[in-house]
């Protein structure tokens, strides 16, 4: 099924249903979803992966039913209890952005305008399995953000301190906005930084709280000591580094591919004060 766009927000409206009936018919009608054909047919590793899919799908139909059936098995907890396992490893992914959502933990975009939609009449609890959003983790940081914009007017920001040419820069620079920018955080980047005293100058100035030093490795070794403690003499609360972990001095923190998103997003915020 799929869903309006606007679902997660409220009461859907006109447009978005119909965009929502016209996938499925487009899906079926015009993109031949449903006319398929099986290439590999007699692949012995396909059809070996498909022999343990079912395998591993009966051996649960085989454990519900010894439950004493699907009623059974909900009310004792066995389903919830497997459905918690799955979302939990799941979490752990989606906080990691190894399985990327686009327009949230990848590509977010911050100037997007708010869509208020009437909210759901109210229904009775009934119990039954948590309903949750692979979103929701990201979504509940940008709401943070979102509120401290409405209240002062401005997002919590994140100087990116540039350190070298760029083509050495570029690539941790645009990875490092990406990240903060998922958790409402405002990247400020000046291209002109040639030294620690540079780069200490364009913070003070950026009205950024935090910092996140953007290079390669080789430059790292060379300045990345020298900038993180301009930086936090200039007033940043946090200095990040974009990078693999490292024995630097003055950085307090590290974001890479595969890092707790989430983690350092919501203790960014924190310890910028943003409820």
């Amino acid at each position: 099924t799929v869903l309006p766009f606007d679902h997660a927000l409220g009461l859907p409206d006109a447009f978005a249903r119909r965009i929502a009936r016209n996938t499925s018919t487009i899906l079926l009608e015009e993109s031949h979803l449903a006319r398929v054909i099986d290439p590999a047919g007699g692949s012995w590793y396909v059809e070996r992966l498909t022999d343990e899919l079912a395998e591993a799908a009966w051996s649960f139909f085989q454990e519900i039913e010894r439950a004493g059936g699907q009623a059974a098995a909900l009310d004792s907890g066995l389903v919830s209890e497997r459905i918690a396992a799955t979302w939990a490893a799941r979490s752990k992914d989606l906080a990691r952005r190894k399985e990327p959502v686009t327009g949230v933990s990848e590509f977010p975009l911050l100037a997007e305008r708010t869509v208020e939609r009437e909210p759901f009449p109210a229904a009775p609890a009934r119990g039954g399995l948590p309903v949750v959003r692979r979103d929701e983790a990201f979504e509940a940081l940008r709401s943070r953000s979102d509120a401290h914009l409405a209240a002062t007017g401005s997002r919590p920001r994140v100087f990116i301190a540039a350190l070298g040419p760029a083509a050495v820069h570029t690539a941790r620079v645009s990875f490092a906005a990406n990240l903060f920018q998922a958790g409402g955080v405002e990247p400020v980047h000046e291209p002109v930084q040639v030294d620690a005293s540079s780069v200490a100058a364009a913070f003070a100035a950026s009205g950024a709280d935090a910092a996140c030093l953007c290079s390669s490795d080789a430059l790292y070794a060379e300045q990345a000591a020298e900038v993180a403690a301009a930086l936090v003499a200039a007033g940043a609360r946090r200095v990040y580094l974009a990078g693999r972990p490292g024995a630097y001095d003055g950085v307090d923190e590290y974001v890479f591919a595969g890092c707790d998103a989430v983690a350092v997003l919501s203790s960014l915020l924190d310890r910028m004060g943003v409820a």
